[in-house]
C-alpha cells in the first residue's frame, strides 16, 4: 500500500495496512533542510514551501501530508482581476531580517500599508506587525525594492505541480478558512460592541467560502483543509456555533457529496470542536488534538466517544516530547498514541501543531520507526 493510499483510507475512517505517520512539519524543518535562509523560501518562493516539504517527506520517509497549497480558483481570479493589485516591497534589511510593506496605486495616489512583514534568516516570518513595534517610520519610504518571486504559479498550477511532485508519497490538500473572530483582542471587542457588523462580515465570508469550495472540489484534491490555528481560543463554543458552524456544516456536506475528504485543523483546546464536528457535520478528519497544557484532548477518550464518527490525527507533544524528549521517550509516546486510537483504523499518528526547527532528527526517526514496526492491522 502506498503512503497516499494509506493516508486517504485512514482519513476516511477506514483501516489501511498500518497506521500512517505524518509529523506536523509543514514549515520550519523543511526550510532548515534546504540549507538556505528562510526568507528565500517564504519571500522569494525559492523553492516554494510545498517543494521543500515534499523533499523533507522523502528525506525522512514518512507518509506525506501537505495540508494546504495556496491556489487561486477561477472565482478568486475573476473577483480580483479588475481590482488594483497590492505589491510587496522591501523597505529595510539587516543581516538577520528583511522588512517589507505593501503598497498600491489608487487613482494616482500611492498608498502604503500601516504594517509590515518581517522575514527572518532562520525562522518563519511574522506578518502584519505594527511599524512602531519594529522601529520603522510610519511615513512612506523614499526608496524600496519590489519583491519578485523566483518561481511563480497561477491559478491551480501550484496544486497540480505539488501533487505531481508528491506522487504516491502522500496526500496534497487545498486550504480554506472559516468565518469567525480573529486572534487580535480588537476582534473580541468588536463582537461585543458591534455584533451585527461581525455577523454581516462573517456571512459574506461564508458565501465566499461556499463558492470557493464548490470550485475546489471540482479539482478533486486529495483533501480540503479547513480552519486556522488557535481558532477555538478566540472563538469559544457559543461564538463558533453562531459564526462558523453553519459554514463547517455546508462545506463538509459539499465535500462528502463530491467524495473529497475534509479535514479540520485547530490547535489549542479542541475537545468541544471535535464533539461538534463529529456529531453535527460531515467532517472526515480532525487534528492535531493537542494535549494539556496546549490543548484539552485525551486521545483515548476522543477515540472512544467519537472515533466511530470521525477519523483522528495526532497528538505527540511538540515541545516536551518531540523537541526536548529522547528517542526512547518519543517511541514510548508513539506507542501510547497508537494503543489509544489505532483500533479499527481511522487514525494517523502525528504531533501537535508544528514541530520546532531544532527538533532532533533522531526523534523524528523514532516516531516513524515506531509507526512502521510497532503495530500493523
Amino acid at each position: 500500500m502506498t503512503s497516499k493510499e494509506r493516508t486517504l483510507i485512514a482519513m476516511m475512517n477506514g483501516q489501511p495496512d498500518m497506521v500512517p505517520v505524518a509529523p506536523d512539519m509543514s514549515n520550519m524543518i523543511p526550510c532548515k533542510l534546504t540549507g538556505k535562509p528562510f526568507w528565500d523560501i517564504y519571500l522569494y518562493q525559492d523553492p516554494p514551501l510545498w517543494k521543500a516539504y515534499i523533499d523533507a517527506v522523502r528525506f525522512f520517509g514518512f507518509d506525506g501530508w501537505l495540508p494546504g497549497v495556496p491556489v487561486d480558483v477561477d472565482y478568486d481570479l475573476h473577483t480580483g482581476q479588475d481590482q488594483p493589485q497590492w505589491k510587496e516591497a522591501i523597505v529595510h534589511t539587516t543581516p538577520e531580517r528583511i522588512y517589507t510593506r505593501m503598497h498600491i496605486q489608487l487613482e494616482g495616489d500611492h498608498q502604503w500599508s500601516d504594517f509590515c512583514h518581517v522575514y527572518y534568516i532562520a525562522d518563519p516570518p511574522t506578518h502584519h506587525v505594527r511599524l512602531s513595534k519594529v522601529g520603522l517610520p510610519a511615513e512612506p519610504p523614499t526608496s524600496w525594492e519590489d519583491v519578485v518571486p523566483r518561481t511563480s504559479y497561477s491559478g491551480v498550477d501550484a496544486y497540480y505541480a505539488a501533487s505531481e511532485y508528491m506522487g504516491d508519497a502522500g496526500v496534497v490538500g487545498i486550504a480554506e478558512g472559516l468565518p469567525g473572530l480573529g486572534l487580535e483582542p480588537e476582534s473580541m471587542y468588536e463582537w461585543y460592541d458591534n455584533p451585527d457588523a461581525v455577523r454581516e462580515r462573517c456571512q459574506a465570508y461564508h458565501e465566499q467560502i461556499v463558492r470557493r469550495t464548490k470550485k475546489i472540489v471540482k479539482i478533486k484534491p486529495d483533501f480540503l483543509l479547513l480552519g486556522v490555528s488557535g481558532f477555538m481560543i478566540s472563538n469559544p463554543e457559543p461564538i463558533f456555533r453562531e459564526l462558523a458552524l453553519p459554514t463547517l456544516k455546508e462545506v463538509t456536506a459539499i465535500c462528502k457529496a463530491a467524495g473529497v475528504p475534509s479535514q479540520l485543523h485547530c490547535c489549542g483546546p479542541e475537545y468541544s470542536l471535535v464533539k461538534m464536528a463529529a456529531l453535527e457535520t460531515d467532517l472526515s478528519n480532525i487534528n492535531p488534538l493537542e494535549v494539556a497544557p496546549m490543548g484539552d484532548c485525551d486521545l483515548a477518550r476522543v477515540k472512544r466517544e467519537f472515533g466511530h464518527k470521525i477519523s483522528l490525527m495526532g497528538n505527540l507533544h511538540t515541545t516536551s516530547v518531540m523537541l526536548h524528549g529522547s528517542p526512547q521517550k518519543v517511541a514510548e509516546e508513539s506507542r501510547k498514541a497508537i494503543d489509544a486510537a489505532a483500533a479499527g483504523g481511522g487514525f494517523i499518528l502525528s504531533t501537535g501543531d508544528q514541530c520546532g526547527r531544532d527538533t532532533p532528527f533522531d526523534n523524528i526517526h523514532a516516531m516513524i520507526d515506531t509507526a512502521r514496526n510497532y503495530f500493523k492491522y
